[in-house]
């Protein structure tokens, strides 16, 4: 793969235009500034991120964090940006150079295929077709479809929502350009190549439209034709991926601190390992020299030296390993090959996590209550879309935004309609909607 291929303001559905753009080194904002005005992105604000959404205490959401891995995506991308055209100078003063925005936009929407209450709505979509009231679907379906459904995964859905075309929306979908959507696909293939992990990145409806991109950027394919589609990642996902990591690790951490869930001296622990001694007392001396005594500050102090030396070691990471990402020959995370220090501190953070916080009773809590209100809005809509003349499935169907197919002739249509319809919630309206065709709640009249 060379850069000046991969790094193009070529838009979705616009293609025709691309010749007439005069002013490239706008288009890539633009996509930062199409996603932080969408409803689609407004919403994350009021979807979980790992904890319950905030009482007295406020943590992070999907929308502050994806925030949060925007800026350190920023970062990465202009830090690898300047190293590289160092070594490339003939990169100077091509799109190259604005790849910071490009990484920074695509980790805006890394989350915004994500259905309500975390990975517990992922999960809950899967298992309805896999284990629930959803199995008798596999004989009316083709495979295409059983297998994007029954492997539903949010990165697939982000694809989905920003390429494809929605009912009355234009062609192109958000009309990206190509390499912010390619920088989006963490898992370059379809799900005939999920495997156990269930990970894929576009759905069967969007095959397409990937395909298009992919081939005009000049991502690697690395399947036959005639087999499901399957590609090298763009070198870009590998720091969206990064500042995903730094972030919702690092920041889970300092939130369990003030959930209390941990205490005070294991965050200074973890936090300050990432670091040699002499560092260590450095950082503890300036909290002292600065006169921090509120100890959440101090943790947010401590928290952003280890954002920082991760942001760097990353960066180094993708700079040391250019050669073999664009061969596509690179194998796992960019954390996987930061310096052993920083990695073994990494680890210690996710061995806590696992241990505390995400089988901790708030977050569990929220995971099964999250999971019975998904399965049951999954049972209702797909049943009323299998069945669509019973009395009860037109009144469902009748709750439905008339952007999404469901009304369509065919059934597969409307499967990936309903999918669309509850992975847009946001908690609270699930809840609601939940409670409404329950007959637990009313509206006030």
């Amino acid at each position: 793969m060379n850069w000046k291929q991969l790094i193009t303001n070529k838009r979705l559905g616009q293609e025709h235009f691309h010749p007439q753009r005069q002013d490239e080194r706008t288009e890539f904002k633009r996509d930062y500034d199409r996603l932080i005005f969408s409803a689609p992105f407004r919403r994350l604000q009021n979807k979980t991120q790992v904890f319950p959404l905030p009482g007295s205490i406020f943590v992070h959401n999907r929308l502050t964090h994806s925030l949060e891995v925007a800026s350190v995506g920023m970062s990465l991308g202009c830090d690898v940006a300047r190293a590289i055209t160092r070594k490339h100078p003939e990169l100077r003063g091509t799109l190259f150079e604005e790849i910071g925005q490009i990484v920074a936009t695509a980790c805006l929407a890394h989350d915004m295929g994500n259905p309500p209450f975390g990975h517990s709505g992922e999960k809950a979509i899967q298992t309805f077709f896999t284990e629930g009231a959803g199995n008798f679907l596999k004989d009316m379906v083709s495979e295409d479809l059983w297998n994007d459904i029954t492997h539903f995964e949010g990165n697939a859905n982000a694809f989905r929502l920003l390429a494809h075309r929605y009912k009355g929306r234009r062609q192109g979908g958000f009309v990206m350009t190509y390499s912010t959507l390619a920088a989006i696909v963490k898992y370059p293939y379809s799900s005939a190549y999920s495997g156990g992990k269930g990970k894929f990145g576009f759905f069967n409806s969007e095959k397409d439209l990937f395909k298009r991109i992919a081939d005009d950027i000049g991502l690697i394919r690395l399947s036959e034709e005639g087999e499901p589609l399957k590609y090298s990642r763009h070198p870009l996902v590998y720091l969206v991926e990064a500042a995903d990591d730094i972030c919702y690790e690092i920041m889970d951490i300092e939130d369990s601190h003030k959930l209390k869930i941990l205490s005070y001296e294991e965050t200074k622990r973890l936090l300050l390992s990432f670091f040699d001694e002499k560092t260590q007392d450095g950082i503890e001396k300036r909290i002292i020299d600065e006169n921090i005594t509120d100890l959440n500050e101090q943790i947010v102090y401590m928290r952003a030296c280890a954002i920082g030396i991760l942001e760097q070691e990353c960066a180094q990471a993708f700079i040391n390993n250019e050669e073999s990402i664009l061969s596509g020959t690179f194998q796992g995370s960019l954390i996987d090959a930061i310096n052993p220090r920083q990695r073994e501190a990494y680890k210690q953070c996710m061995d806590m996590s696992w241990k505390k916080i995400y089988h901790s009773k708030p977050v569990l809590d929220v995971e099964l209550a999250g999971y019975k209100i998904m399965n049951t809005l999954m049972e209702q809509m797909i049943e009323a879309v299998v069945h669509p003349d019973r009395f009860l499935s037109k009144q469902l169907i009748c709750r439905v935004s008339n952007q999404y197919e469901i009304d369509s002739p065919d059934l597969e249509t409307r499967v990936m309609a309903v999918i669309d319809y509850i992975s847009g919630m946001t908690d609270v309206y699930a809840l609601d909607v939940y409670q409404k065709i329950n007959g637990i709640s009313l509206p006030i009249v």
